[in-house]
């Protein structure tokens, strides 16, 4: 059995053919593993006493008031590492394990990828390179500093405009040379099939718990179901399990400042970007145009493509949100929830409280709060208030 490799017109396998084998044997890797109980019972295991899942659902009853509505938190900031980013690395390590693949490799922007792929690389003692943007690393060294504690070695890339698009390219040139016995941990839902739809695998667990409590809490579901979108991992991971359901699910961009951005799908084109078909930035030539966010995590000119999907589907919006906006949610959450915000999730905050007028108060939100802003605090200090 196969599993299909594309949503609707976006997604696919765009990659050199010598790349072929490796993806082939990575499906039937993970078709073989989602179906193992053995497999299941142990991600499950590590997923509660490792990671700390369930994720609490929190009622900002602050934030609510003044909103006008009531506003939950789905907590992933809680987690190990402190993002959502360890549902999916705790699960393609066990993967590569299987698979008997001796080092892994990884990308990452805001380091959170990095770090969640390093501590569990450690649990497992297997040998990891972490390929990250020279600007990145130089903004985030307290991730870096945490991906070398746990044994990761830490590739500086200074290509192109040395952020996670780049961390990227410069991550799929070494796998390229080493598909035998080297497995690439991609960190979001993006790259060539079965990437976005295994992530999507792991990530979903979010959407399952936030339904679940949801419902026990309130008796129904959200009427809006709200998240930062780079690549799309927390965001998709959230709206899972509600897409068959009458829910508004809003996917927030980076809106950058002024001169350059980071709104993919927004703004963006239809194109093949780094193993997949989906919306990308890029200009008349069809060149990769540079994407920028305060947030080390958006900066990324291409998005997953289920997003493209759902986008041209019309089953979830995506507006975005300014550096200007997202350090204003970063200071007020702070201070209304003594809640430190990532600054991708910031965006999400962002946009609520640019449009708190479209909500009424019979509703319920639902927020992903992808990870927590310690990991931000310099960059934050660097803006001022």
């Amino acid at each position: 059995m196969k599993l299909r490799t594309k949503f609707g017109a976006f997604g696919g396998i765009y990659i050199p053919e010598m790349m072929v084998a490796a993806m082939e044997d990575v499906e039937k890797a993970f078709i073989r593993c989602r179906k193992d109980r053995n497999f299941n019972n142990k991600l499950s295991g590590l997923l509660r006493d490792y990671a700390g899942r369930p994720s609490p659902l929190y009622l900002a009853e602050n934030f609510s008031r003044d909103i006008g509505c009531k506003v939950y938190f789905k907590r992933e900031d809680l987690l190990h590492t402190g993002a959502h980013k360890i549902n999916n690395t705790l699960g393609q390590v066990m993967l590569a394990k299987q698979m008997g693949k001796k080092e892994i490799i990884a990308e990452t922007g805001a380091g959170q990828h990095g770090v969640a792929t390093a501590v569990v690389c450690a649990l497992f003692g297997l040998s990891l390179k972490v390929f990250m943007g020279a600007k990145d690393i130089e903004r985030q060294k307290p991730n870096v500093y945490r991906m070398q504690l746990c044994g990761a070695e830490v590739v500086p890339v200074t290509a192109g405009s040395q952020t996670l698009k780049d961390a990227v390219n410069a991550a799929l040139r070494y796998f390229l040379g080493r598909v035998d016995t080297c497995y690439y941990v991609l960190g979001s839902v993006v790259g060539p099939h079965p990437y976005p739809m295994m992530v999507q695998h792991f990530q979903k667990v979010i959407g399952n718990e936030a339904r679940r409590q949801i419902l026990a809490r309130e008796g129904r579901l959200p009427t809006h179901v709200i998240a930062c979108v780079g690549g799309g991992s927390n965001a998709i991971g959230i709206f899972d399990a509600f897409l068959r359901d009458k829910v508004r699910l809003i996917g927030v961009e980076a809106g950058g400042n002024g001169k350059k951005h980071g709104k993919t799908l927004s703004q963006g084109e239809v194109g093949i970007f780094q193993g997949s078909k989906s919306y990308v930035l890029q200009n008349k030539d069809g060149q990769i145009e540079e994407a920028h966010s305060i947030s080390a995590g958006l900066d990324y000119p291409g998005v997953g493509p289920v997003h493209s999907f759902l986008k041209e589907s019309k089953r979830a919006m995506y507006t975005s949100a300014t550096d200007k906006e997202a350090l204003h949610a970063f200071h007020y959450l702070s201070r209304k929830e003594g809640i430190f915000p990532a600054l991708e999730s910031s965006h999400a905050i962002a946009f609520v409280l640019r449009n708190r007028k479209m909500f009424s108060s019979n509703d319920i939100l639902l927020i992903s709060l992808s990870g927590r802003g310690d990991k931000d605090i310099n960059q934050v200090l660097s803006f001022g208030k």
